[in-house]
């Protein structure tokens, strides 16, 4: 059985073979150890709550039990832009107009803000590819948010999540091409790589000040802006799913979209419910699964699994009750039609 759980200093070999099998362009899951290590501490001091609530940062792992094995990673960073600036372009338009000649034209512009700072992100997400079937991604992309429906005095603000950009068949991002290069004289991938906490200072002294004009860029960088990577379009499918849309923000380095929403709007926060666990019902009904998680922060875990909810009180299989750490009479969230 395969459960999503709180990740813990005990997890760095394992997580960092994660981040060695990503590769470059997870600006979030660099395959620096001792970086891995210091967010491993972070991410137990958060669960335990033992750090400022806008300093926390949930690192969550997904286990094969059966194998004893780690398979996947996700995280929520509880704010951003609170220790260094955080980054995004705004779509936004400006009008010139000279009625005198009788010439009106709307252009569209990138403003470089700090719009969501203190935000929750949606970020780190990456499952093994031996993992990578049946619903596998679905848990792991999804138990943050029972986490935060969970949890919710914990996220004040939007939650959201930067999508991967457009990349064409040569793996060249058009967007960085025709704006990011200009200004930065370096790839693409040697940005990203710079771009890690606490050295991000380089980016404010490299960009543009004033908006940019987009009619400026090239054909194909205006078409990659607000377009997702082929890779990552499932990813966004999945958010959606659960409430976050596309907005006016962008990514500054390959323009890929940021889906935002309000923590009420998120499925979860709006269909989990809470349920006991009955001690009548060892066993659940064949049925569609449901995603169920435990009540324990320090000790958070989700599986998906079957189970029959009514009354208040929850059916619950036995290995769903051990994966989840939970026994009769404990409280348990459902999401139903996972």
């Amino acid at each position: 059985m395969l459960v999503v759980r709180a990740a813990r200093a005990a997890d760095l070999d394992a997580v960092h073979a994660l981040a060695l099998a990503a590769g470059p362009g997870m600006t979030t899951l660099k395959a620096d150890r001792a970086a891995l290590a210091e967010r491993l501490a972070i991410a137990e001091a958060s669960f335990a709550g033992a750090l400022p609530s806008t300093a926390r940062d949930y690192v969550f792992v997904l286990e094969d039990l059966a194998h004893g094995r780690v398979a996947g990673i996700a995280a929520i960073k509880a704010a951003v832009g609170m220790d260094e600036p955080f980054y995004s372009f705004r779509l936004g338009a400006l009008v010139h107009s000279a009625p005198s000649v009788g010439v009106y034209a709307r252009h569209e512009v990138l403003y470089l803000t700090h719009d969501l700072t203190g935000c929750a992100e949606l970020c780190s997400l990456f499952l093994h590819p031996d993992y990578r079937h049946g619903r596998n991604g679905r848990l792991l992309s999804k138990s943050r948010f029972l986490f935060i429906a969970q949890f919710p005095q914990l996220f004040t603000q939007p939650v959201f999540a930067e999508m991967r950009g457009f990349q064409d068949a040569a793996g060249r991002s058009p967007f960085w091409e025709s704006l990011g290069r200009q200004f930065f004289a370096m790839d693409f991938d040697r940005a990203d790589d710079l771009c890690q906490p606490g050295r991000k200072s380089y980016i404010a002294e490299l960009m543009p000040r004033y908006p940019i004009y987009t009619g400026f860029l090239s054909e194909a960088a205006r078409a990659a802006i607000g377009t997702t990577h082929v890779a990552t379009a499932p990813a966004r499918r999945l958010l959606e799913q659960e409430g976050l849309a596309a907005g006016t923000y962008i990514d500054i380095f390959d323009g890929g979209p940021v889906l935002q929403a309000q923590v009420r709007d998120l499925r979860a926060t709006r269909e989990s419910v809470l349920a006991t666990v009955d001690p009548a019902a060892r066993d659940a009904s064949p049925g569609a699964p449901a995603l169920v998680c435990n009540g324990s922060m320090t000790d958070f875990r989700v599986a998906l699994c079957a189970v029959d909810v009514g009354g208040g009180k929850a059916g619950l299989p036995e290995a769903a009750r051990r994966a989840l750490a939970v026994e009769t009479g404990c409280t348990i969230r459902v999401l139903e039609n996972a």
